[in-house]
C-alpha cells in the first residue's frame, strides 16, 4: 500500500514575473509524498485555475478523495488513467504522478532518467525575463548573464501594445551585446493575428529564434494563416494541454511546449512527446511557478526536448526545495535514485 502525505509551502519570487495576463509574485504550492514504508517519492502541484485547482487545499482534497486510505494499484499508468477519469485536476495529478515515478525509481535504486531509458543530457535552459520597462530590463538581463544564462526567454504581448514590446526587446538586445546568448520570445497569447504576423517579421530581423504562443488559446483557427508566411518557428503552449490536442493544429505549428502542471505529469508528458514526434514537430518543456521538486521531475525527461525552459526555481527567494542544480546553463537530472528533488527538511 502506498500512503500519501501533503505539505503546503509558500514560494516567493525574487523578481515578480509579469506576462500578458498579469503579474505573479509567488504562490502556495502543494507538495505530495508517496511512501511504501521504506522509500518516499515527492511531487509538487503549482495551483492555477486553468490547471484545474486554484489552491493547495483544492488539490489536496481531490487527491485524498481519489486515494482514500492509500493506493494499492502497482501500475502508475493505470493510476493516472483512473485519477484523470475521476476528475483530479491536471496540476494535482501531476504532483501525484511525479511522486509515484520518484518512488518507483527509488525502489529500483535508479535515477528516474535511467529508469525511463534516457541519457543524462540536456540543451541549455532559457532563463525568463518578464514584461518590464526598458530601464528594468537593462538592470535584470546582466544579472541573468552573470548567473550563466546561455538562452533568454523574453515575455512579450504587453497590454501596452507592440511598440512597448519592441522597446523591451531592443533593451534586451542592447543588454546582451557581445554575449553568446540565444533569444527566444513568448507572447503568452498577447497578440492579435495582425500584430503576431508583424512582430514575427520584426523579431526575425533582430535575431530571435522562435515565437511561443503568439495567439490566444481558442484562436487556433487563425494559426494556418500565421503559419503560411511565418518568419520564425511557431511553438504553442497554452494551446497544447494534452496529447489529444496536437492533431488539431499539427500542420500549422513547428513545435509544442508541454508543462507537467498542464498535462498531469510525466505519464502524459511522454505521450505528448510521442504524439508530437509522430507529427514531425519539435518539442519543448516549460514550467509554471515551481520549486526544485517539479523542476527535477521535468529534468528527468530533458533528453527528449529541442528546447527547455526549466528555470522557475532560479527565481525563488528562497527555494523551499532542493534537487535541480543549474550548471553551465543547463538543468540536468541528478545522479541519485529518483528524480532527485525533495522539500528541505
Amino acid at each position: 500500500m502506498i500512503e500519501l502525505g501533503f505539505r503546503t509551502l509558500h514560494l516567493k519570487k525574487r523578481f515578480p514575473l509579469r506576462i500578458s495576463r498579469g503579474e505573479i509574485t509567488g504562490s502556495d504550492n502543494l507538495f505530495v509524498s508517496a511512501s511504501d514504508g521504506t522509500h518516499t517519492g515527492w511531487g509538487e502541484m503549482a495551483p492555477g485555475p486553468i490547471e484545474g485547482a486554484d489552491s493547495p487545499a483544492a488539490g489536496e482534497t481531490m487527491l485524498r478523495d481519489f486515494a482514500g486510505d492509500g493506493l494499492a494499484e502497482p501500475s502508475i499508468h493505470r493510476i493516472w488513467a483512473e485519477a484523470d477519469a475521476a476528475g483530479v485536476a491536471p496540476c494535482a495529478l501531476a504532483a501525484l504522478d511525479m511522486a509515484l515515478w520518484d518512488l518507483r525509481a527509488k525502489q529500483a535504486g535508479l535515477p528516474l532518467y535511467r529508469l525511463l531509458g534516457f541519457g543524462r543530457r540536456a540543451v541549455p535552459t532559457s532563463l525568463t525575463i518578464g514584461i518590464n520597462p526598458p530601464d528594468v530590463v537593462r538592470e535584470r538581463v546582466p544579472l541573468l548573464l552573470d548567473r550563466g544564462a546561455r538562452a533568454l526567454k523574453i515575455k512579450l504581448g504587453a497590454p501596452a501594445g507592440i511598440e512597448a514590446d519592441k522597446a523591451m526587446f531592443a533593451a534586451v538586445t542592447e543588454a546582451v551585446a557581445g554575449a553568446d546568448v540565444a533569444l527566444r520570445v513568448d507572447a503568452n497569447g498577447g497578440w492579435s493575428l495582425a500584430d503576431a504576423s508583424h512582430m514575427m517579421g520584426w523579431l526575425a530581423a533582430r535575431g530571435a529564434e522562435y515565437v511561443e504562443q503568439p495567439l490566444v488559446r481558442g484562436a487556433e483557427d487563425q494559426l494556418p494563416e500565421l503559419y503560411r508566411n511565418r518568419r520564425l518557428p511557431i511553438y504553442v503552449d497554452e494551446s497544447c494541454r494534452v496529447s489529444g490536442d496536437i492533431p488539431g493544429f499539427a500542420d500549422c505549428v513547428d513545435g509544442v511546449n508541454l508543462k507537467l502542471m498542464k498535462c498531469g505529469g510525466i505519464t502524459e508528458a511522454l505521450r505528448i512527446v510521442a504524439t508530437a514526434r509522430a507529427h514531425g514537430l519539435k518539442t519543448m518543456i516549460g514550467c509554471m511557478g515551481e520549486s526544485s521538486v517539479a523542476i527535477a521531475a521535468g529534468a528527468a525527461l530533458s533528453e527528449l526536448f529541442d528546447h527547455i525552459d526549466l528555470d522557475s526555481h532560479l527565481n525563488l527567494d528562497p527555494d523551499p526545495a532542493k534537487g535541480a542544480p543549474f550548471q553551465d546553463g543547463r538543468v540536468l537530472p541528478r545522479e541519485v535514485p529518483g528524480h532527485g528533488g525533495a522539500p528541505h527538511a
